[in-house]
């Protein structure tokens, strides 16, 4: 099963879900409003269903994969839940010390998508480590409104601290060249900008999806290279990009800032009808490419 495409469903379907998966309504609120809108040649269920994952959709890149090794690993994180877990994906055949890449999940724990974008990475040559926030609760549930439900119940400053102490165990792995990179999505946009700005002596580049800057003046302090990704029609996340722009460039951070034309925020997650291929293969080569510049 393929979704519908984005160009049959209204943009504010699009502006509803987004509402909906920010906490800013709830989901019979978001029901209501999908049922009240007229879609020609299209039903309410399949709307509803275009707009929700599909996870079944999103593997680029089988867990049996003979190019990778995959395998959870738990860490320490003193100042947050006490102990985290990641998904680790691993090269298999390292010849040198490899790059690595932090992956950060958006606001409902390591999902599918998110893990087989770490197994994306790990073909590439990256090693790759996806922290689920969910751990302390028993991990990502398999459904992304439990999910959802789960990680807003949780302390955000405790899931920042989680993945402060994440990035922490990355940046040491044996096998790794010491480099490290990070990359989110959404909520793990926020993520990448704000270990950007807080743990700048750690962080060798970042690669923020759609995701909103670090808090008040740790605007301030990111360093390292960034390159972000905005969706066009992303009205929340884009809003706040001139202040930060701002301080980017009041601080001669190394920036570069693409908008992709006509997507939604979440444009790159190909499990639902947000996904733009085009768009999202090119912000992937070009997330590869700045990982490679810059940690390699």
């Amino acid at each position: 099963m393929s979704h519908i495409s984005a160009n049959k469903i209204p943009q504010q379907a699009f502006d509803w879900y987004d509402d909906y998966a920010h906490g800013d309504i709830d989901r019979r609120t978001f029901l209501s409003r999908l049922g009240s809108l007229s879609v020609a040649g299209l039903t309410f269920g399949a709307v509803t269903s275009a707009l929700t994952p599909n996870y079944a959709l999103a593997e680029q890149v089988s867990f049996n994969d003979q190019d990778i090794k995959a395998t959870y690993q738990e860490f320490d994180s003193p100042k947050g839940h006490v102990k985290g877990q990641g998904y680790l994906v691993v090269p298999n055949n390292i010849s040198n010390a490899a790059p690595l890449v932090l992956v950060v999940h958006e606001n409902r724990g390591l999902n599918p998508y998110v893990k087989d974008v770490a197994r994306r990475l790990a073909k590439q040559g990256f090693i790759a480590f996806a922290p689920d926030a969910l751990y302390p609760l028993g991990g990502y549930p398999g459904n992304d409104d439990q999910g959802r439900s789960m990680q807003r119940s949780m302390d955000r400053e405790k899931i920042d601290q989680d993945f402060i102490a994440a990035a922490n165990y990355l940046k040491k792995y044996a096998l790794g060249n010491g480099k490290l990179g990070v990359v989110g999505f959404c909520f793990g946009g926020y993520v990448s900008n704000m270990l950007a700005a807080t743990i700048p002596n750690l962080v060798n580049a970042a690669v923020p999806f759609y995701g909103t800057p670090a808090k008040g003046d740790l605007i301030k302090q990111v360093e390292a290279p960034i390159m972000l990704q905005f969706a066009e029609n992303d009205k929340r996340v884009n809003d706040t990009w001139p202040d930060y722009e701002a301080a980017l460039k009041t601080n001669k951070v190394n920036y570069i800032a693409h908008f992709y034309p006509n997507t939604q925020h979440g444009f790159h997650n190909d499990s639902t009808s947000r996904y733009d291929p085009k768009m999202a293969e090119l912000a992937w080569s070009r997330t590869l490419a700045f990982f490679r510049q810059h940690l390699v």
